[in-house]
């Protein structure tokens, strides 16, 4: 279930347009749990997720001198965080392509802010929030510490081009253990508003999907990425 935080920013413009790009196994299991993953923070590629930037670091080693631990619970939250990671654009991606699509069969999911909000079902074990991600130097700007998903929002200015808005949960007060993620209950005719169709797939790939999509009872609109279209002269 969606719930607004106060402490979490976000566009204000619901119909502001955020992808997913993924490949084909995981848009299968997502069709068929009709079901969103979600990964443990721990678990993302950047060893820096939901970890502070020095100043911040340096702030805490000084709290926690006489309580060691509060640092130990801090690096320990992070196998109670999972995130579902969006990327915001008015258009395609070619580098989002490029990075999260492994080969010529990826797929990428088109919906907006508004409609993940309504997307994530009441009957959720974990309440979800949405907030945007957001770029600093992690050697000289600080990551405030009073809320507990304030680390999970901050990423090294490298990862600019991300553009990301972040779906995040904590589990940490339903006692879950959980291992690589965890998968959360959505209404995936409200979350997908348009699916794109990987720009160097031949045409019987566009037709696999398409098939796969109807007989799964989803009737979702299929496009053939826009960034191979015929070179005019």
């Amino acid at each position: 279930m969606y719930v607004n935080h106060p402490n979490i920013t976000l566009p204000d413009n619901n119909d502001t347009i955020v992808w997913k790009y993924l490949d084909m196994s995981k848009f299968l299991d997502m069709l068929l749990s009709q079901q969103l993953f979600m990964s443990r923070s721990d678990k993302f590629e950047d060893q820096y997720e939901g970890t502070f930037s020095e100043p911040t670091y340096e702030e805490i080693k000084k709290i926690a001198a006489n309580n060691p631990k509060f640092l130990d619970y801090y690096k320990s939250h992070r196998e109670k965080v999972v995130i579902s990671s969006w990327h915001i654009n008015e258009y395609e991606s070619f580098a989002m392509w490029q990075i999260f699509t492994q080969n010529t069969e990826g797929l990428a999911i088109q919906t907006t802010i508004g409609r993940l909000k309504e997307a994530l079902l009441p009957e959720s074990q974990t309440e979800q929030y949405i907030g945007a991600v957001n770029y600093i130097d992690y050697k000289k700007e600080f990551i405030p510490f009073e809320d507990m998903f304030f680390p999970f929002l901050f990423k090294r200015k490298s990862f600019q081009y991300e553009r990301e808005i972040r779906i995040i949960s904590d589990v940490s007060a339903n006692g879950m253990k959980i291992d690589n993620g965890l998968k959360v209950d959505v209404n995936l005719n409200q979350l997908i508003e348009k699916i794109y169709i990987h720009p160097k797939s031949e045409n019987w790939y566009k037709n696999l999907v398409i098939q796969l999509v109807s007989k799964l009872g989803f009737d979702f609109e299929i496009e053939k990425s826009d960034l191979e279209s015929d070179i005019l002269i």
